[in-house]
Order: structure tokens, then C-alpha cells, then sequence
């Protein structure tokens, strides 16, 4: 397992040092033994959050799992290491006999997920929760992760908005208007963080608590059982797993989780994302690990394409163009997305479309139609492969999606729909042939996506509006590894026939970053993410999770000392 550094802080390679200007150093006396709360953010989230029984609920999760969390993420680094020899990704072989066994589905629909037709996303604050759950679409997924900044306040405040929300106690006003959550609102949803990341603000036994245990248990701990009394249940979306057997220990952590409250087995429904390379050759496997709380698959589309950079590094024939060319249409991704609803449906459970990121336009009704022209495509491809539900990322596009999946969806879902004419095998979702370029725009606008997001992000914003889009991690992380990638293979641009060198990258860093400062975007958080992707690349290879490498920062500012930051490289 790995351990805290209790000397000296330890920082990941090439990042300028921690600023300690807005830290305590205060290390309160813990309510549970072993546990011990690192910041002084957000003091009376924390007294109404963080009590004393949930604590031990914390603890007791930490202490039972926390051992096979870390051998899993061991795991990863040795497949990423055959993967780097040379050895292909397939289907599991050891696992061949539940994938041929047509006899078992998964659990049916939990009480108001029988139709999700569409699902808007978005961060926990306390005015997009309402506007989200009064948005007309049928679920709300609450992010704690990509759409999230992981600052204690926000990590804290948003549990506490989402359980006024759940006993419609979230009304509130701001600059004279009134926020009030209507009659009937969406079914809420939760996004923990994924397996690989920490919360170090709250540690048990001197290590860091899995920040995907403490989102989901604080959650779960004070809403389930109001949930399940209002008619609905703990419903979850599970981010970022690479292997069945990490889907086997969300399993694992829900029914321990169910019998600490005296909850019956099988009342929790998660959905898991399929946005790693790995995990979509055992999409079976997964729902089998989760069948009894499973509620389906979702295509995390931007994610996968960062995964399939990543885990084929160390193939040049994976090199992909402009990330605007890297479209659903392309082969990898249409063989995943065909294979994912034919996967679902054979199960009984719900195929989630991916994210239309288009927000609208406004003063410029021509480039607002192209733009929900985009939408209006998105959503008919995804209804016509027979999807069950899609994702927006905007309150005002919910009428386009619902019109497109009523028109062409008339029953709650399309389990029916077994598109036993799908046949994809290993190569399909390996095949390289994408059609496109590498520009020089596309270099640029990689860069500035990828300084613009990681400064908001380092000041508490993890979802903001560029280029009407609106924008989460997972553009960060493509952006940043398609630029390590190109350089990495001294690829061309194909208008200017120049390399893509570091010093290329460079150039246009220093370019590009000071023209993006803005009231959520300040200079020091330039100065640290423009540091920052210099130096990833310049690495043999890139890192994991720049969330992981830059949540030292938010950390340290939250009050952590320095010398309980570790690294994750």
C-alpha cells in the first residue's frame, strides 16, 4: 500500500512548488480514532457532513477495502506495462463462459429510472442543482467528478445541496431571484470521484481516504434511506474502471454499505461509464460483477478517447488527428458504441448515449443553428442505434434531445432492441483509421482548451463554457495527451508541414496563455498549469490523471500540510 510521506512534501516531477500562502497547519483532534479532518474549509458543511457516525462509516469503509483498492490500481500499471510490450487488449479469456451464458440479466430499473431518455449533467452547486433538476429531462446526474473542482467547500457543500435537495429544502434567493425546486424534478443521480483518486483532506490510519469512498458513502450514508422513503433509491454513476474486478469491488462496497444501515440488498442502482480502453472489452463482465445494482452502461466518449491514447502509448499506428476529427463515426467508436447497446440489452439494462457538450449560442442565430444542427444529429444517431437515454450538458437543450428520442423512442426504453446483427470483434475496437489531420489550429486550440480548463480548475471550476462547449476533465486530459502524443512522434502538421516539438509546444504556451486570464482564470494558476504542460510533453510517458497530479494544490491551499501531500508518479 502506499503511504503518506509524514518528512517532506513530495511533488510530482517539474511542477513548481507548492504555495503554502493559504494553508494552515491545524490538524484538529479527530471524533473517530484514526481519522483525522485536514482543513478548515467550509466549517459548518463540515459540522453537518462530516458527524461523528458518519466518520466511523468513513473509517469503516477505508479500513475494509481500501487494501484491494490499492492492489487494483497496482494492476492497472502492470496491464499498461504488457500493454507497452507489445501484448493486444482481447476479450478475457477466463471469463468467456459468462459472456457465453445467455441465461442471467442484470437487476430491473429501480424506481423512476425506467425511462431516462434524457439526462442532463452537471456540478453540485446549489443554483445548477435546481436548475438542473427543474430542467424537464429525466434524471440529473450531480457530479463530483469531472464537471467538479475537488476543493473541500465544493466536495462538502455540494453534499449538503444535494441532501436539502433530496427533502426539497434547497429553495433560496440570490441577487434579488428566487431559486425554487418544482413540482416532479428529475431523479438525481450521483458521479463519486473514480478509484485512482484520493481525498487527502480527510485521512484514516495516516493514509488518504479513496475519494470515491468518501463521496459515495457521505452521500449514501445521509440520503438513502430518505431516498427509498420518497419513492426512490441511492443511484450512482461509477467513473474511470479498467477491469471487472474493480467493478467487483463497488459491488463489494455496496452490500457492506447496505447491511451498516440496515438496508435491504439490491435497493442501490449504479451505472457505469465505459470510458477506458480496457473496460470495453468486459462490458459483460462488469454488469455481471454488478448485476444485482446494475442500471446499465453509459459511453463516456471523451474519456474513452483520452483512454485509447493512453493505453496504447507506446503504439505509434494509434497517433489520432485533430481531436474535432475523432467524431462517433469513426471506427473505434461506432464498434464501441454498437457493441455497448447490444451488450446492455442483451442484459436488460440500460445504454446510455454520450454528452452533446453544445451550449447555446446567443446574438448569433446562424452559428446558434449549426450548433444545435450538431445536437439534432448526435441524438438521432444515438436513438436510431438504439440507445435508451442521452446526456446534455445544457438546461436549453433538453427539448431538442426529448423531441428526437419521443419522436423515435415511444416506449420508456429500447431494451427490445437486441441488434443481435452486431458483430464487433477485438480489431474493431482497436482499429487506428481515423480520417483527418493534425493542423496547426488543432495544436493551438489543444493548448488553450488545456490552459484555459486546468487554471479554472486549480481556482474551484471544474466546468466552464469555451467556444460554446461546455467543457469538463475529460477534454483537459484529451488535449494534454494528444499533445504529448504528437510530440512524442514527431508528427507534422499537415498545413505547415512543421514538427510538433516540445519547444513547438512551448512557444505556443507562452503565446496563448496570457490572452486567457479572466475572473476565473488567474495568473498564478496559468503560471502553474503552462509549467505544468511543458513539462508533460517532455515525459517518455504521460501521466495517469492530471487531476491527480494537480490536486496537491487545492489541497495545500485547503489547509493540508505540505508534508502529508504525496506523489502520485
Amino acid at each position: 500500500m502506499r503511504k503518506l510521506c509524514p518528512t517532506s512534501p513530495s511533488y510530482p516531477p517539474s511542477l513548481p512548488p507548492l504555495s503554502l500562502s493559504h494553508t494552515t497547519t491545524t490538524t484538529p483532534a479527530a471524533m473517530v480514532e484514526g481519522v483525522q479532518i485536514h482543513s478548515q474549509q467550509a466549517k459548518e458543511a463540515q459540522q453537518q457532513i462530516l458527524t461523528e457516525d458518519a466518520l466511523k462509516f468513513l473509517a469503516a469503509l477505508h479500513r475494509t477495502f481500501e487494501s484491494t483498492r490499492q492492489s487494483l490500481l497496482v494492476a492497472r500499471e502492470t496491464i499498461q506495462q504488457r500493454l507497452d510490450a507489445g501484448q493486444p487488449l482481447d476479450f478475457p479469456a477466463e471469463t468467456a463462459h459468462i459472456r457465453a451464458d445467455p441465461s442471467w440479466i442484470c437487476a430491473p430499473p429501480g424506481p423512476g429510472l425506467e425511462d431516462r431518455r434524457v439526462e442532463i449533467t452537471g456540478p453540485t452547486d446549489r443554483k445548477m442543482v435546481i436548475n438542473a433538476l427543474n430542467s424537464g429531462t429525466k434524471t440529473f446526474m450531480a457530479d463530483f467528478e469531472d464537471a467538479n473542482s475537488p476543493t473541500f467547500a465544493n466536495m462538502l457543500n455540494g453534499q449538503v445541496n444535494l441532501r436539502d435537495a433530496i427533502r426539497r429544502q434547497i429553495d433560496f434567493e440570490s441577487g434579488g431571484k428566487a431559486y425554487k425546486l418544482k413540482e416532479n424534478p428529475a431523479v438525481l443521480i450521483v458521479r463519486p470521484r473514480g478509484w485512482h483518486l484520493d481525498e487527502p483532506r480527510v485521512t484514516v490510519d495516516n493514509a488518504p481516504m479513496s475519494a470515491s469512498l468518501f463521496d459515495f458513502a457521505l452521500y449514501f450514508f445521509h440520503n438513502a434511506h430518505e431516498l427509498v422513503k420518497r419513492g426512490s433509491g441511492p443511484y450512482f454513476y461509477l467513473p474511470k474502471m479498467e477491469h471487472y474486478l474493480e467493478a467487483r469491488l463497488w459491488n463489494d462496497v455496496f452490500n457492506f454499505s447496505q447491511s451498516y444501515i440496515g438496508m435491504q440488498h439490491g435497493t442501490i442502482r449504479a451505472t457505469v461509464l465505459i470510458e477506458t480502453l480496457p473496460a470495453a472489452f468486459q462490458m459483460e463482465e462488469i454488469l455481471f460483477e454488478l448485476r444485482t445494482h446494475s442500471a446499465g452502461l453509459n459511453c463516456g466518449r471523451w474519456d474513452y478517447i483520452f483512454s485509447f491514447i493512453k493505453r496504447r502509448r507506446a503504439d505509434r499506428s494509434a497517433v489520432l488527428p485533430d481531436r474535432k476529427d475523432v467524431t462517433m463515426e469513426v471506427g473505434f467508436m461506432d464498434a464501441y458504441v454498437r457493441l455497448l447497446i447490444q451488450t446492455c440489452h442483451k442484459r436488460r439494462v440500460a445504454a446510455m448515449g454520450g454528452m452533446s457538450a453544445q451550449i447555446p449560442i446567443k446574438n448569433d442565430p446562424k452559428a446558434n443553428e449549426i450548433a444545435m444542427n450538431k445536437v439534432r444529429a448526435d441524438k438521432l444517431r444515438e436513438v436510431t442505434n438504439g440507445h435508451d437515454g442521452t446526456w446534455i450538458a445544457h438546461p436549453l437543450i433538453n427539448d431538442i434531445a426529448m423531441e428526437i428520442f419521443n419522436k423515435h423512442m415511444l416506449g420508456p426504453n429500447q431494451y427490445h432492441v437486441r441488434r443481435e446483427d452486431v458483430k464487433v470483434a477485438a480489431a474493431d475496437l482497436l482499429n487506428t483509421k481515423v480520417p483527418g489531420q493534425i493542423t496547426v489550429e488543432g495544436v493551438r486550440s489543444n493548448v488553450a482548451t488545456s490552459l484555459a480548463y486546468s487554471a479554472a480548475w486549480l481556482g474551484g471550476n471544474g466546468c466552464i463554457p469555451l467556444n460554446w462547449l461546455m467543457e469538463d476533465a475529460a477534454t483537459a486530459e484529451i488535449t494534454r495527451i494528444q499533445l504529448w502524443q504528437w510530440v512524442k512522434y514527431g508528427m507534422r502538421t499537415a498545413d505547415s508541414g512543421e514538427v510538433i516539438t516540445a519547444a513547438y509546444v512551448d512557444r505556443l504556451v507562452d503565446e496563448i496563455a496570457p490572452t486567457l486570464k479572466s475572473a476565473v482564470i488567474t495568473e498564478e494558476n496559468l503560471d502553474i498549469v503552462s509549467r505544468y504542460l511543458k513539462a508533460q510533453v517532455r515525459r517518455e510517458w504521460p501521466s495517469e490523471f492530471l487531476t491527480s497530479d494537480l490536486m496537491g494544490y487545492l489541497a495545500v491551499r485547503d489547509g493540508c500540510p505540505a508534508a502529508w501531500q504525496r506523489s502520485v508518479l
